[in-house]
């Protein structure tokens, strides 16, 4: 398999605190990894990082081509879309509107219609997006009125809407209980094995490794451990360093 995304030599300095240490970390084509450690490991920096939203050292390439000099919204519109913590939907507009926001992009032509002719639309994208996570039955409801589970699958699906070549999602099942978060973590998957690659942030343990095809563990800015789930599970400097405490989230008979 080819490498989707190749970041090399990633630093971040936030005075005299380095955040993130010189990580690095590959994505391959279909790849569902995961990226775990302690609360302050610097792994959401590391997205902030590679996605354009902090200043950074290191070399960060999508399908073989240099973003790294790249400002955050070039970045995305080169593929490399994420999420955030927050889910920040409009709650004004309904999930199908939320899409439809996120998968316009504006051209000069698209533009020169718009003024002349009719809004241009992304219906189709949309509508296929809802049906793949399972929301089309929400198209016309207002987020608010949904289910947290059901939010976050919206939130997700506006990420995908944006037609990314990797998404990176930072923690997406925060909040969620744990058939909400088992129910995310399908939707997730069928979205890789559908096509698309991701990089998932996440403490709930066993989301990520009943679901990731490969995972980075992070400490305090370092990649201490990297492998499939079963390696990681049973990596001593990865128990010492974070499963230990994050071992009552596992299912039975995953350690």
């Amino acid at each position: 398999m080819t490498a989707v995304l190749e970041a090399s030599g990633i630093a971040v300095n936030f005075g005299g605190v380095r955040a993130v240490d010189n990580v690095d970390i590959e994505v391959l084509d279909g790849q569902l990894v995961g990226l775990i450690g302690p609360n302050g490991a610097g792994k959401t920096t590391f997205i902030d990082a590679i996605t354009g939203f902090v200043p950074s050292r290191g070399r960060v390439a999508l399908d073989g081509r240099d973003l790294s000099k790249l400002s955050a919204h070039n970045r995305a519109r080169q593929g490399l879309v994420r999420t955030w913590q927050s889910i920040e939907l409009f709650d004004d507009l309904t999930v199908g509107e939320n899409l439809s926001v996120s998968a316009y992009r504006p051209g000069l032509l698209a533009t020169l219609k718009e003024l002349l002719w009719k809004p241009a639309t992304a219906f189709e994208t949309v509508e296929e997006t809802l049906e793949l996570l399972g929301l089309g039955a929400v198209v016309d409801a207002s987020p608010s009125d949904l289910p947290q589970g059901q939010r976050k699958l919206v939130g997700v699906a506006r990420a995908l809407s944006a037609r990314p070549r990797l998404l990176l999602l930072d923690e997406p099942a925060a909040g969620l209980d744990t058939t909400e978060s088992q129910d995310l973590g399908q939707r997730l998957r069928h979205v890789v094995d559908s096509g698309l690659s991701m990089l998932l942030i996440d403490h709930d343990m066993g989301l990520v490794l009943s679901i990731c095809d490969y995972i980075f563990v992070l400490d305090f800015g370092v990649i201490i451990a990297q492998g499939k789930p079963e390696e990681i599970r049973n990596d001593p400097k990865v128990i010492s360093a974070y499963l230990g405490s994050a071992a009552s989230e596992l299912p039975a008979g995953t350690t």
